[in-house]
């Protein structure tokens, strides 16, 4: 069953119309996991394979077309009524002659869509270059532009169960920072840990389980504190070095992030001493900052403010929207928290703050995930802010 009533899929399916409205777009395939999961509530991992969702401005219910051994999972996973669950043959599963696009193609001339507007998700992660050419080839008729996130957009603003969704996941990602914290130590291999956290990560709480987060568990140690994209290796932890973790918890795909830095040892480096605590300062003062009618870039410009005095520069963001998502990113490619972003806050986006410092010498990570309210924001979980020194 849905996770969600069909009141809500269909509120979503009713603002994703109204966007489409405004770019002109008739019909919309949608091809990004979490945009399917959002407007139906399709959950399977076959996102591996060919599968769309098309939302069309003539139909009340959107149409799932996949892979023909996954559609009992969209029976069982969405909202969809059965005459809008296709399927095709197996035969189009990695053929060198026929290709899904072409069923899904057919299916829209069947409907009568093909003379309108597309609109299609260009740069995602599962909308392949030749996806885009077999459609644009199979629909002569159509005019195909691109509507990359138009749902994204539509995530932004969480309903009051999705926010309910996301503190679940927030409890579970204390749960997985506290199991870190108590496995990670000298002599213990990386990987051991980063089990420990994974069985923390799907275990959840006692009363809600946990899912597989859509970024695995970062972590860092030793020499690779300068960057911050690294997972486990199979080396043992050292007395005396730092370990950075960006971890996460996970409710129905929705997601709570935690980084925290651990050093291990009871002497940290003055550098590390002196950028957490300016981090944790600049960190402070972006939140400070933050409610309702607050511009994003706002948001970073009291960071850097801030941090000014320091002699730190961080050239990245610090931040961007969540909610829910599948691998590889739990960021919803919406809200960007960097100069430029013009993006106005409002009641129930729910961001991640992460001003992670790499330098050749010393790496230090902390965040907040955060829900903005009319007058602030709340934390969606509730974990001390600072530089865990573990002797």
């Amino acid at each position: 069953m849905p996770v969600f009533e069909r009141e809500e899929y269909l509120q979503r399916i009713s603002k994703t119309k109204e966007k489409m409205s405004e770019a002109g777009i008739d019909l919309l395939l949608i091809s990004h996991p979490a945009n399917m999961n959002y407007l139906t509530g399709y959950d399977g991992w076959s996102f591996y394979v060919h599968q769309c969702v098309l939302v069309s401005l003539e139909q009340e219910e959107p149409v799932w077309l996949g892979r023909g051994m996954d559609a009992n999972g969209a029976r069982i996973t969405s909202f969809l009524s059965e005459e809008n669950i296709l399927e095709y043959a197996d035969d189009y599963v990695q053929s060198t002659v026929k290709h899904p696009m072409h069923f899904i193609a057919d299916y829209i001339k069947e409907k009568g869509w093909d003379k309108g507007s597309i609109g299609v998700e260009m740069d995602q992660f599962f909308f392949t270059h030749r996806s885009y050419v077999e459609l644009e080839a199979s629909l002569p008729n159509a005019r195909f532009v691109d509507a990359n996130t138009l749902v994204n957009w539509v995530r932004l603003i969480k309903s009051n169960a999705e926010i309910e969704f996301m503190r679940r996941a927030g409890k579970i990602a204390v749960k997985v920072m506290d199991t870190a914290r108590k496995v990670i130590a000298p002599g213990v291999r990386e990987c051991d840990a980063a089990a420990a956290i994974a069985a923390a990560q799907y275990g959840g709480t006692e009363e809600h389980g946990g899912d597989y987060p859509a970024i695995v568990p970062l972590m860092m140690a030793g020499e690779a504190t300068k960057t911050p994209h690294l997972t486990w290796t199979d080396k043992r932890y050292q007395q005396e070095e730092a370990v950075l973790l960006e971890l996460c918890g996970a409710y129905k795909h929705y997601h709570a992030p935690i980084a925290r830095t651990i050093y291990l040892g009871k002497n940290p480096p003055q550098l590390m001493l002196d950028t957490a605590k300016v981090v944790l300062e600049g960190l402070q003062d972006a939140l400070n900052i933050i409610k309702s009618g607050v511009v994003v870039e706002e948001v970073e410009e009291a960071w850097r403010k801030s941090i000014a005095h320091s002699g730190i520069i961080k050239t990245s963001r610090i931040g961007y929207s969540i909610g829910v998502n599948y691998p590889p990113d739990w960021g919803e490619q919406t809200i960007s928290v960097r100069p430029g972003d013009k993006t106005v806050l409002q009641p129930n986006m729910t961001i991640h703050l992460i001003p992670g410092i790499w330098f050749d010498d010393v790496g230090f990570e902390i965040d907040a995930s955060i829900q903005i309210t009319k007058n602030g924001f709340e934390h969606l979980y509730d974990y001390p802010l600072e530089l865990f020194i573990k002797k």
